[in-house]
């Protein structure tokens, strides 16, 4: 097991499913451990468990939805008001919603909390990473990616919704691995790496947020799925394994570099959505 004494992990969507795991994981590894999670009660008692199992004191939490892009913009600004420097950074919270919601910002709410959330949180609080001698990004996608396409003319997916919600979060989740390659791209030549990766079919409660097929769907895959401590075994090993601390812009599967999606190979895509992501959120200067 890797050491992390002295590093400092900030991880999203860590009350539940492989993004606790993740934490927990990664806590018994001794780093100043920061979770961040939506309701208070949860957040609270998931920092305890965590604490209690890992042995580890140092797990604290900070609170936002992140589908409102205010609140991205206040847990970054909370960090910051705390902590200098970041080593770790780990976008995992996600969703996926059988009907089209809008959220405060009037924004698609899987694109906002599965896309832009990353996107904004990662630009804001990439001077505390480059503070740190190595930092690395890790950005938790899906295999779901595969049927994705990015429609710039409907990002917020107003002309086309339909199937349950999976096109909406496969769109989201190609989204994640198209800003992770950018990112990778502004990045190089820094101390700070950026890779996305697959966490597979894991039995968690993701998806039973709603009703009708996508949560039969969901439940029926999950039924043979991996556990929420296997399907966070790739983040912890992006998160934490010296073998990959200079590998940078790649896809992983099973803590395995691989091939994505055709879409993914083309750079003016990824630039594109670098773009509209900077004007959505209100970033007048990005990396």
């Amino acid at each position: 097991m890797a050491t992390m004494q002295g590093k400092k992990v900030l991880i999203t969507g860590a009350t539940n499913g492989i993004g606790k795991a993740t934490a927990l994981a990664l806590a018994k590894m001794g780093p100043e451990l920061i979770i961040v999670g939506r309701d208070p009660d949860r957040t609270v008692a998931t920092v305890g468990e965590i604490k209690a199992a890992s042995g580890n004191s140092a797990v604290e939490m900070l609170l936002a939805d992140l589908s409102s892009m205010n609140e991205v913009r206040r847990l970054a600004g909370e960090f910051q008001a705390k902590y200098s420097q970041l080593d770790v950074l780990i976008n995992n919270a996600g969703a996926v919603f059988a009907k089209r919601q809008e959220t405060v910002d009037g924004y698609e709410i899987t694109f906002a909390l599965n896309h832009l959330s990353y996107f904004l949180l990662t630009n804001l609080l990439i001077d505390n990473l480059k503070r740190a001698s190595s930092a690395r990004i890790v950005n938790v996608s899906s295999g779901a990616h595969t049927g994705g396409h990015i429609d710039f003319d409907d990002l917020q997916s107003k002309k086309s919704y339909g199937m349950q919600g999976f096109r909406p979060y496969s769109n989201s989740k190609l989204a994640n691995v198209l800003f992770t390659y950018e990112l990778a791209r502004r990045l190089a030549g820094s101390t700070v790496t950026a890779n996305a990766l697959e966490p597979g079919v894991v039995a968690t409660g993701f998806g039973h947020n709603n009703r009708g097929l996508i949560s039969w769907a969901t439940s029926l895959a999950q039924r043979f799925g991996k556990t929420a401590a296997q399907g966070a075994e790739t983040i912890i090993y992006l998160a934490s394994s010296p073998e990959v601390q200079v590998v940078s812009g790649k896809y992983f599967d099973n803590c395995k570099p691989v091939a994505s999606s055709p879409e993914l190979q083309d750079p003016a895509i990824a630039k594109r959505l670098w773009e509209e992501s900077a004007k959505l959120t209100g970033l007048a200067t990005t990396i």
